[in-house]
C-alpha cells in the first residue's frame, strides 16, 4: 500500500481536503488514489527525461479518457474480442487534477522513505524525475569509470557565484568584481556545461553576456535561481562594474593604420619611398 506523506491531504481536515481535489472524492477513495499514485510512478518510470505536473496530468486524463469510451462500446453478442469494461478507479480519473497529481507524488516520496529504498522522486527545474538517493551515489558511479566527477577549483566557483547572481553579465562585469582575468574560469564553466552565451550586451564592442543553464541548477540541486541562498539580498548588493560598462562610457577609439597617409599629389595614392643617393 502506497505510504501517506506527513504533509499529504489524508493528514489534514475535510475541507483542505476539498480545496485540493477541488471538491472530488478522489482522494476519499483508496482505489483510485492508489492507482494514481502507480500510474503516476510508471510515467516516471519510463522517461529519463523529467515531467512536469501538468504533462503527468494531461497524460493521466487522457488515457483514462480513451479507456472509459473503449469500455463503453456495447460489446456484440459472443464476441471475444470486445473490449472490457473500465474498471470503478478509472472513472475518477477523468476529472484528476494538478493538486492531485502533486498529492500523489508526495505519497511515493513517503512510501519510498518508509521503505528505505536507494531511490527518490525529486523535482528539478523542469519537473519531476526518478533519482538514486545521495548516499549510493558512489556505487552508480562505479557503472561509468571514465566520467569522474571533477570539482569546480576556488576561482571558477567565485565566477560561477557572480553569474549565477548577476546574470546576465558580461565578462568584463566579472573581471570587475573579482580583480583579475576570468578567461579560463568562463571557458572552463562554459565546457561544463554550466554557463551559456545569453547573447550581446548593448555596449560599445557588443560583448558576450553570460548566464547559467539548466545543469546548473540540476548540479545545485534548486528549480529556479530565486531559490539560491540569499539570492534577493545578493542581487541588490552594488558591485564594481567595468569602466566601458558604467554609464556615459565612450566608445572605444578607432584603431590608428599602419598604412602611409595617401598623397595629394599623387591622387590620393601612397607616395614610393624615395631611393637612397649613393
Amino acid at each position: 500500500m502506497v505510504g501517506i506523506a506527513p504533509n499529504s491531504p489524508h493528514g489534514r481536515s475535510l475541507k483542505e481536503k476539498q480545496r485540493l481535489t477541488g471538491g472530488s472524492t478522489l482522494l476519499d477513495v483508496g482505489g483510485p488514489l492508489m492507482e494514481l499514485a502507480s500510474i503516476i510512478e510508471s510515467l516516471l518510470f519510463a522517461t529519463q527525461e523529467p515531467l512536469g505536473v501538468p504533462q503527468m496530468c494531461a497524460a493521466v486524463k487522457e488515457t483514462a479518457k480513451d479507456i472509459v469510451e473503449a469500455g463503453e462500446d456495447t460489446p456484440a453478442d459472443g464476441d471475444a474480442l470486445a473490449a472490457p469494461s473500465a474498471p470503478d478507479w478509472v472513472a475518477p480519473l477523468l476529472s484528476v487534477t494538478e493538486d492531485q497529481v502533486r498529492v500523489a507524488l508526495d505519497s511515493l516520496i513517503a512510501h519510498y522513505e518508509a521503505d528505505n529504498r536507494a531511490f527518490t522522486v525529486v523535482e528539478r527545474a523542469h519537473g519531476w524525475r526518478l533519482c538514486a538517493r545521495y548516499e549510493y551515489s558512489d556505487w552508480c558511479r562505479s557503472l561509468y569509470p571514465g566520467k569522474k566527477p571533477q570539482r569546480l577549483t576556488q576561482p571558477a566557483l567565485e565566477t560561477l557565484a557572480i553569474i549565477a547572481y548577476r546574470q546576465p553579465i558580461t565578462k568584463a562585469g566579472v573581471e570587475a568584481v573579482r580583480g583579475v582575468s576570468v578567461d579560463a574560469m568562463v571557458q572552463q564553466l562554459l565546457d561544463r556545461g554550466l554557463v551559456k552565451i545569453e547573447g550581446r550586451a548593448d555596449l560599445p564592442g557588443r560583448p558576450l553576456l553570460y548566464g547559467t543553464t539548466e545543469a546548473f541548477l540540476d548540479h545545485f540541486s534548486v528549480k529556479t535561481l530565486d531559490e539560491l541562498p540569499n539570492s534577493a539580498e545578493l542581487r541588490r548588493v552594488k558591485l564594481p562594474t567595468a569602466p566601458e560598462e558604467q554609464p556615459g562610457a565612450a566608445a572605444p577609439a578607432e584603431q590608428l593604420s599602419l598604412q602611409p597617409a595617401p598623397s595629394a599629389a599623387t591622387g590620393g595614392e601612397p607616395s614610393a619611398p624615395e631611393s637612397e643617393e649613393s
